[in-house]
């Protein structure tokens, strides 16, 4: 049975994803199935809290979810902004002409190896690019990104959820749809 008003701001990803019954990695519950509509109601640092439309509701790694696109915007309210790709690529860029510089200057005889080595310690950088398709990785999130030229979304991250800052000096952020909370 489904909850009255429920309406769903986003699915789980199509391989199903873990839950928790809080934001606590030691406190994992049922998976969440593959593409099942949830509601995210609140976020706490990369956590999100979602509700099914059974009325169950669980923790989950926020940055995985897929919103489900809404209805447009009506004319002359305010756009709605996501991830720009620019900064990434310009960053993704500059680490690029940093490894380049070193390795011409070993190739030249400048560098020695272990001279090569400290230049480059620290250098990460990872792009795919397939047609309008574009996968990269943030070094400063920790996570590899999916571009399609215009948007970001989060593909996959090094780590476990971060938890919120102890006490954000406001309540937990909730996610508000037009039907309510």
């Amino acid at each position: 049975m489904a909850t009255p008003g429920f309406r769903p701001t986003h699915v789980v990803p199509q391989d199903g994803m873990p839950a928790w019954e809080s934001p606590d990695p030691a406190r994992p519950t049922v998976p969440l199935d593959p593409l099942l509509p949830v509601q995210l109601v609140e976020r706490r640092g990369d956590w999100g809290h979602v509700l099914c439309a059974n009325g169950w509701s669980a923790w989950v790694d926020g940055r995985f979810l897929v919103a489900v696109p809404q209805d447009p915007p009506a004319t002359g309210g305010p756009q709605a902004r996501t991830a720009d790709p620019r900064p990434l690529l310009a960053r993704t860029e500059q680490t690029l002409a940093r490894y380049r510089t070193a390795v011409e200057e070993l190739a030249r005889g400048g560098l020695d190896g272990e001279s090569f080595r400290g230049r480059t310690q620290g250098l990460r950088i990872g792009v795919v690019v397939d047609g309008e398709s574009m996968w990269l990785y943030d070094t400063e999130q920790g996570r590899w990104v999916y571009g399609d030229g215009k948007h970001l979304s989060t593909y996959a991250a090094d780590d476990e959820p971060r938890a919120a800052p102890a006490d954000p000096g406001h309540a937990p952020t909730q996610v508000v749809t037009p039907d309510g909370p």
